[in-house]
């Protein structure tokens, strides 16, 4: 049985271009805990309705209403899963140890990057809304200047996405982060990968790492 996988990285650190390359590749089945969240809420489940109360209240969703979620939703002894985008500080990763992991075999993967580089790569990003398609003005630009390849439309630049939004989210980040590195550090389950590399290279070494 492969390990249960745990995803950390800052954003625009290409954690979620990786997952789908390990889902793939690996056969691994990746949480969303999003996803979870609407799919409870579709069925119309207790879960679900204590969830959309919460939501309606204009709350975040609770630590343990997510690991409940997880819990519920996670057959750990069938299948390996992905991790990404929970634990997001100390307490989480603790916790998901405790009550949804309960000491089946994982792995902590960080992607290790310069965040200067992330603040390039997320500043110069360009979306096309209707196609999907993300182009980088610097390392992937559309062929036409301000144009999506594939539909044409124009692309846009997400409001979120300016330099001081990002340095600001790189920030918490980078103070939430050090706390969970050094938790899975002294339980020998941290690896890292550079990535700031090409995506090509960084699916080289994560490969090596399962292998």
């Amino acid at each position: 049985m492969k390990p249960q996988l745990i995803l950390l990285g800052a954003p625009g650190s290409g954690k979620g271009t990786q997952a789908a390359s390990l889902v793939k590749n690996f056969h691994y089945e990746h949480i969303s805990t999003g996803d979870l969240l609407r799919k409870e809420i579709s069925e119309g489940s207790d879960l679900g309705k204590r969830v959309q109360a919460i939501m309606d209240a204009g709350n975040l969703v609770d630590d343990n209403t997510v690991l409940e979620l997880l819990s519920k939703n996670c057959s750990l002894e069938k299948t390996s899963y992905i991790f990404d985008g929970f634990p997001r500080n100390l307490e989480q990763a603790k916790a998901l140890d405790e009550v949804v992991l309960k000491g089946v075999s994982s792995m902590a993967i960080y992607f290790d990057i310069d965040f200067e580089v992330i603040v390039e790569r997320i500043v110069n990003r360009r979306t096309a809304p209707k196609s999907g398609e993300i182009y980088n003005l610097l390392t992937r630009p559309p062929k036409v200047a301000g144009i999506c390849d594939v539909s044409g439309e124009e692309l846009i630049q997400r409001k979120d996405d300016n330099e001081e939004t990002v340095r600001n989210r790189l920030r918490v980040f980078k103070e939430a982060i050090d706390p969970v590195l050094n938790y899975y550090q002294s339980k020998g389950v941290l690896k890292r990968v550079n990535a700031a590399a090409p995506q090509v290279k960084v699916l080289e070494d994560l490969t090596k790492i399962l292998s």
